[in-house]
């Protein structure tokens, strides 16, 4: 049975194919890398259409992920799927600690400063090693029109995540 669309997230996409033998090369968008795997079952989206998908067989090497889908045994079939992404039940993912927060959980929220201005919503976010950075775009409400990115660094630019009311609370100025 498949889920209901808002109940899923991307967890990654199908990038090619390995071979003759239908081995479909991954990109996963989970940190590592290899936790892609451990998501049961897989939605596939391709031309529109959400399919369960069962993974067959799975090897690594190296960086690289690849997985054959059971009744998928040629490079044919294998590339029918390029192209196509993959999704998972949100409930699937582990219960972080408090005061931690996936992505997903953040993409939308209202982003208000100190100052009681309203500087827009989380529209996507991005890593750069030091630190993830929240892209916030305007929205109704907004002070102005700008897009703004936002290094998320508790407590200096972070100060409030509250998920119940759908806002964060930051440190920063709309002229920043």
């Amino acid at each position: 049975m498949l889920a209901s669309e808002d109940a899923l997230i991307q967890i990654g996409s199908i990038v090619g194919v390995h071979g003759v033998k239908g081995w479909i090369k991954l990109f996963s968008d989970t940190d590592p890398a290899e936790q892609i795997l451990s998501y049961h079952p897989w939605h596939v989206r391709q031309h529109g259409k959400l399919i369960a998908v069962e993974v067959a067989e799975v090897r690594q090497q190296g960086k690289k992920i690849q997985v054959r889908f059971k009744d998928v045994d040629n490079r044919n079939q294998a590339e029918a799927w390029v192209g196509a992404t993959i999704w998972t039940k949100k409930t699937d993912f582990p219960q972080l600690p408090e005061g931690e927060f996936y992505w997903h959980e953040l993409m939308g929220l209202t982003v208000d400063n100190t100052e009681g201005e309203i500087l827009g919503r989380v529209a996507r976010l991005f890593e750069t090693g030091a630190n993830d950075v929240l892209v916030v775009e305007p929205c109704a409400g907004s002070v102005d029109g700008l897009e703004r990115l936002i290094p998320y660094v508790e407590p200096q630019f972070i100060l409030k995540v509250d998920l119940e009311t759908g806002s964060i609370l930051v440190n920063w100025s709309k002229d920043f």
